[in-house]
């Protein structure tokens, strides 16, 4: 045998030997990991499981397992007040959506445009800051009166209108959180090509329509899909803010708490919990129309 080929035996035993301790090292923390993995999706995702499997439940309360069936999906959406109560939900979700949205694109993109250490941009920030940590208790014990003082009193009648007190008061709600997600999306983006734009003597609502919005829009499409979910499972803030004939989803379930639910109730917010996952699906087909890969429509739809 040469020396090469001993050499070779002995850099390959050499590095062979280590393998197996160091292996089983690391297939412990890999086990833990993929344990707590299980554990926390399990955590998370075993209550929506449950509420699924109830709603076949062709019993008379949820709590109490008859028989399997449709019966709770068929008496749900045949039942007038509980439409009502689903198209208000949509109705005010929308709204708010496009409400913060706007308001949010605007304000996401001049504080990613802000020069450095720009007071209003540090005062704007924390203004926003401040409302994401406002317990929703505050934000619907503040808007009632304004709603009252306003509407009834100063005599602004669209603020009489319970769609519109909803949107109002969804969009103050989740207009900080569409605010930094595009603030987020335009911060990590350059800004050569809007540069470019104006040394081509392109006007700023040119600019700002054909480079800035363009890609803005991930970010905004992901603002407007955070603006509707957080408006459908809103209940505090709508349970002070609504008026008769204009009772969201959320404020009937709490309701219904008072007598018994009923398997009805898990049906229709698995209905609401797919058109959530259709919603969600939706926009990441249009990200990847637009050419986006799979890791930037998770950060977009995720605001990071």
């Amino acid at each position: 045998m040469s020396v090469i080929e001993r050499t070779t035996e002995a850099d390959a035993s050499a590095g062979e030997a280590p393998a197996g301790p160091v292996s089983g090292k690391r297939d412990l923390p890999n086990t833990a990991l993929t344990v707590w993995g299980v554990l926390v999706f399990a955590f998370l995702f075993l209550p929506i499981l449950v509420i699924v499997v109830y709603s076949f439940n062709n019993g008379r309360l949820l709590a109490a397992w008859d028989s399997f069936g449709f019966d709770a999906y068929v008496n749900g959406l045949s039942n007038k007040v509980i439409r009502g109560a689903i198209s208000t939900s949509l109705q005010a979700a929308a709204g708010s959506a496009i409400v913060s949205t706007i308001i949010g694109t605007l304000g996401g993109i001049a504080l990613a445009r802000a020069k450095i250490r720009a007071k209003w941009a540090l005062g704007l920030t924390l203004l926003l800051s401040f409302t994401l940590v406002t317990p929703e208790i505050v934000d619907a014990i503040a808007l009632l009166p304004w709603f009252v003082t306003l509407g009834v009193d100063a005599g602004v009648s669209p603020l009489n209108n319970g769609m519109v007190r909803l949107v109002i008061a969804h969009s103050v709600v989740s207009m900080a959180v569409v605010t930094f997600i595009i603030r987020a999306r335009m911060a990590g983006l350059d800004q050569s090509l809007e540069e470019a734009a104006a040394d081509l003597y392109a006007t700023p609502w040119r600019r700002f329509r054909d480079i800035t919005l363009p890609m803005a829009g991930p970010g905004i499409l992901a603002g407007a899909l955070m603006s509707f979910t957080l408006s459908l499972d809103n209940t505090i803030v709508s349970s002070f803010v609504q008026q008769p004939g204009f009772t969201p989803w959320p404020v009937y379930i709490f309701s219904s708490l008072r007598v018994a639910l009923r398997p009805e109730i898990a049906a229709v917010s698995t209905l609401m919990f797919i058109l959530t996952l259709v919603a969600l699906g939706v926009v990441a087909y249009v990200l990847r129309k637009v050419g986006e890969s799979s890791t930037d429509i998770v950060k977009a739809m995720t605001g990071s």
